[in-house]
């Protein structure tokens, strides 16, 4: 199976809000990791702290400023979903694959802007979110999830915070 790409995709607020056009920068997942050196040791190594990650920034542009960017900007936690539909090709069968791709974030609004104003031209305004959650689910089977306020680090099934959870007594 070839990934090919991205077909299309929706924003929604609340899982019921569709929040018009925009793209869509989605966060880095970058692990927190502490350098190791020492007696035995060729140098430095960074080493991963399991379910540490840095801040994550989801940004939403949208091509005008409008109320319902505004209403973006609301000091609480927003749940924003992207519905994808991407493109795949079964090269054995000959036959085009659409796979439904769900991004589920719990973010809290940090930076807005404006973009800019020019006869005959969209503005491109643009939303920072600070993502306290993020999973993602792929035909409907969750495949990532990261819950930093509640220790869950989830990848194909397997929770690596499970066992940190577990000797905090949580």
């Amino acid at each position: 199976m070839y990934e090919v790409g991205t077909i299309d995709f929706a924003v929604y607020e609340d899982s019921v809000e569709f929040l018009g056009m925009a793209n869509v920068t989605l966060p880095d997942k970058t692990q927190k990791v502490i350098p190791m050196n020492g007696a035995g040791i060729g140098g430095d190594v960074e080493v991963p702290i399991v379910g540490h990650y840095d801040a994550m920034t989801l940004i939403l542009a949208f091509r005008n400023y409008t109320k319902r960017l505004s209403t973006l900007r609301e000091h609480r936690t927003h749940q924003i979903e992207l519905r994808v539909a991407q493109q795949g090709e079964d090269p054995v069968a000959g036959t085009l694959v659409t796979d439904s791709v769900k991004h589920v974030f719990m973010a809290v609004p940090k930076k807005a802007s404006g973009g800019t104003v020019a006869p005959a031209a969209p503005n491109d305004a643009t939303i920072e979110f600070s993502v306290r959650y993020w999973a993602t689910f792929i035909n409907g089977e969750k495949v990532d999830e990261i819950d930093q306020l509640n220790r869950v680090d989830i990848v194909n099934g397997i929770d690596y915070n499970a066992e940190v959870r577990k000797a905090l007594g949580k």
